[in-house]
């Protein structure tokens, strides 16, 4: 296993982290006897970074990954995290002692605010919750504080500016590459970063023929590359993979284990194919927003995203899958009435109806 250091942290972490949001389940709990094994495999082959959240699994994330720390705890450093959203002080508190008991530990090393973003820092974090976490360091209850992110790139330059969180966690994959300006940016400021979904919540797990095309020599499949590809970034110190299975566990592992990640050619020729690709998903719909919201509820861009990424990745059974679940939620193409409110409002004109109908279809086909 290969280490990197987690900013001022100081903390010498594996490359690898075991993310704990997508263990097996058995009905609405944790299945034990598949995922403690899981955990106590990619600890034995060094990894040593783990990663929960208060609401994971219905709440047994946590309860299951206290059960795979049992023998392990001084070994491993443990991440979980807390609500940004509100200012209530008992429910975050109560929210930590759970934590702890849950998992079973004595402090958290890693203490993180819940899914930040500018706004949410700015309204709760700063003027209300800052003081609950720098008391609960002070009764060292946790060790570092940090956060996970969800905004755009000047978001993360002014939280990073702040000084105030020592490591984030926030996406970044081989589809989503928006942040690498200010992941570069924290980096250099001495932030820790970890990536969450580096196969892009597993629409990167399965092959196409499309992104096939880009693996260079050397990897034989999409997730390999996907992973490799985080890890070449040197401003990323913990790729933090949510596996499900033992397989996933082992191909991370020796995907993991490499001294070596990409080439800077390798590297260069994938960005050049993925930006052709990305221009030809712009062409269609470049998911500014600004269409939102539909009066009846669609989610336009949602839809459009998944019908580039079939029909330009390659990925068609995740893309499907995606859509078929949004449809539940009434967020899908079919629930669109044709008011033409979103042509307006399109940057680039796009006959949005139209084309929400044609995704549709595609995205229901047999």
């Amino acid at each position: 296993m290969q280490y990197r250091t987690l900013g001022r942290t100081g903390y010498k972490v594996s490359q690898l982290g075991f993310g704990a949001m997508r263990l097996p389940m058995k009905g609405e709990l944790v299945d034990r006897d598949l995922a403690i094994p899981m955990i106590h495999r990619a600890f034995e082959a060094g990894v040593n970074y783990i990663d929960s959240a208060v609401g994971y699994l219905n709440g047994d994330s946590q309860v299951a990954v206290g059960e795979a720390l049992k023998g392990w705890r001084e070994k491993i450093v443990v991440s979980t995290k807390n609500h940004c959203y509100d200012n209530d002080e008992k429910a975050w508190w109560t929210n930590l002692e759970n934590s702890l008991k849950r998992l079973q530990v004595e402090y958290i090393d890693i203490y993180n605010t819940h899914g930040v973003n500018w706004k949410s820092y700015t309204d709760c974090v700063e003027p209300h919750i800052s003081k609950f976490l720098k008391k609960a360091k002070d009764q060292k209850l946790i060790r570092h504080i940090c956060t996970s992110f969800h905004d755009s790139n000047d978001a993360l330059r002014k939280i990073v500016d702040t000084g105030f969180y020592e490591s984030v966690t926030l996406q970044y994959n081989l589809l989503d590459r928006q942040l690498e300006d200010a992941i570069q940016y924290a980096h250099e400021k001495g932030m820790g970063v970890t990536v969450m979904g580096p196969v892009a919540g597993g629409r990167l797990g399965v092959d196409s023929k499309e992104l096939q095309s880009i693996l260079p020599k050397g990897v034989g499949r999409v997730p390999e590359l996907a992973l490799k590809f985080v890890l070449a970034n040197p401003n990323i110190t913990i790729a933090l993979s949510g596996m499900s299975t033992m397989t996933q566990v082992e191909e991370n592992l020796a995907t993991a284990s490499e001294a070596g990640t990409l080439t800077a050619a390798e590297i260069a020729a994938i960005a050049e194919h993925l930006e052709r690709l990305q221009k030809a998903s712009d062409l269609y719909c470049s998911g500014c927003g600004y269409c939102k919201p539909c009066p009846n509820g669609v989610d336009i861009p949602l839809v459009f995203r998944l019908y580039n990424e079939a029909r330009v990745y390659g990925m068609w059974d995740n893309a499907k899958g995606g859509y078929s679940w949004h449809q539940t939620e009434k967020k899908t193409a079919e629930f669109c009435e044709a008011c033409n409110t979103c042509i307006d409002k399109c940057p680039q004109k796009i006959e949005i109806p139209k084309r929400l109908q044609e995704a549709h279809k595609a995205l229901t086909a047999k």
